[in-house]
């Protein structure tokens, strides 16, 4: 067996070594990711061809300003923007106590199933699971017969589809950091602040809101981050609705003109770098 002595001085030595292995992959990594960001930039200030079709390197900011002056962006920026909000907020608010219950209230059994019940859905296709919420949104589908005999109807195709949609499938992102924070948090806090007669919303908001509040601020990162990007679900389940995904995705393909697609992609990297400086004032980010 090897003493503690000579372990003491064995692991800085693995840290070294594991460190040394990470570095390239995690230096390509960045490298790729850094050059394609730039190059995005830049071909946001490029010109096409209105004959051909083809990108021509003539530097021009029309692209930028007309993403930032028309009218159309400006609707669906804030309507991507307000969606995304929404589904954070909404993913956060069922991920709390169902977290909650997973890590303090839940026995082991149970706690592993339930893991198991919340990963799941993620080794089935993204396109499966969104088609399946069409058909529970379509005007025959479950949701329809469930609320026909209320008087109510399917909110069918939209706003709302969306926002349901985009909120079953980034919920697991969300659930897991805030289990593991909450698995973080002592059970002897929770006894020493029933024992000083908190009730269990001062503890809540007074003892292990601030502790687990790094967590929260990384799933609303997963779920706000990623509803932002997405233009798959608005297409599928959205009807007439466009989110900017839905802008950048006609301007690569249909339209045909890569510097505008890059000029309205620069709107939901500027609003993700908003996000993040302003999650990271909170020195939330350090705790992580």
């Amino acid at each position: 067996m090897t003493s503690p002595r000579v372990s003491a001085y064995l692991a800085p030595r693995r840290r070294l070594q594991l460190a040394g292995l990470l570095t390239a992959p995690v230096l390509w990594l960045g490298l790729v990711y850094v050059v394609a960001l730039a190059a995005l930039l830049v071909t946001a200030f490029w010109t096409v061809n209105e004959l051909t079709g083809q990108v021509q390197i003539e530097w021009t900011t029309e692209n930028v300003v007309e993403v930032l002056t028309e009218a159309l962006y400006r609707t669906v920026t804030l309507r991507t923007l307000g969606i995304a909000v929404l589904v954070t907020v909404l993913d956060v608010l069922v991920a709390v106590p169902v977290a909650f219950f997973m890590a303090k209230i839940a026995g082991p059994r149970l706690r592993h199933l339930l893991v198991i019940a919340i990963l799941a859905p993620l080794w089935a296709s993204y396109l499966v699971k969104v088609y399946s919420w069409r058909a529970l949104l379509s005007a025959d589908g479950v949701i329809h017969w469930v609320l026909a005999p209320f008087g109510l109807d399917t909110p069918g195709y939209g706003i709302v589809g969306i926002v349901l949609t985009l909120s079953y499938l980034w919920l697991p992102y969300v659930i897991m950091p805030i289990y593991a924070g909450f698995d973080r948090v002592p059970d002897r806090l929770l006894e020493a602040s029933a024992d000083l007669g908190a009730r269990g919303w001062s503890t809540l908001r007074s003892v292990v809101l601030p502790m687990i509040w790094p967590a929260v601020i990384a799933g609303s990162i997963f779920a706000f981050s990623l509803s932002l990007g997405d233009y798959i679900t608005a297409g599928i389940v959205g009807g007439t609705t466009q989110m900017l995904g839905n802008l950048v995705y006609t301007n690569v393909g249909a339209a045909n003109n890569l510097p505008l697609a890059a000029a309205i992609s620069l709107i939901p990297i500027a609003i993700i770098l908003v996000y993040l400086a302003a999650v990271r004032r909170t020195g939330a980010l350090r705790s992580l």
